[in-house]
């Protein structure tokens, strides 16, 4: 998986970096196929609270998913970020394996036998 951290304005901390990228790992777990994830980094000028954006992209075969996160710092809207992408992830994986596992039954009991003549 690859990962692309960007800053707007300012210069990324190392130790920002590895956090989020110990962060975005771990999502491999729920999804295997994951091929990149954008990272955004932001602070927004106009709340006094919460000025700590972040934006996650995350590419995978078919989709893309993207989710936005703001809190008082970049460590708790990264991990905001990852959980709602995680919850993006299981829900695209249980329609996928929804549609593989019974696509094929739900063909078959929607035909009307009784049409059929042998």
């Amino acid at each position: 998986m690859n990962r692309k951290i960007q800053a707007d304005g300012f210069v990324v901390d190392q130790k920002l970096v590895d956090f989020i990228e110990t962060k975005t790992d771990k999502l491999t777990t729920f999804f295997d196929k994951i091929i990149d994830i954008d990272v955004k980094l932001k602070t927004d000028s106009h709340q006094k609270i919460k000025d700590k954006v972040v934006h996650m992209l995350c590419h995978i075969p078919g989709n893309n998913l993207f989710v936005e996160s703001t809190a008082k710092t970049f460590e708790e809207a990264t991990d905001e970020a990852v959980e709602d992408l995680k919850r993006q992830i299981k829900r695209k994986k249980e329609i996928a394996l929804g549609k593989t596992a019974s696509g094929s039954s739900e063909a078959i009991q929607d035909r009307d036998w009784e049409d059929y003549d042998d």
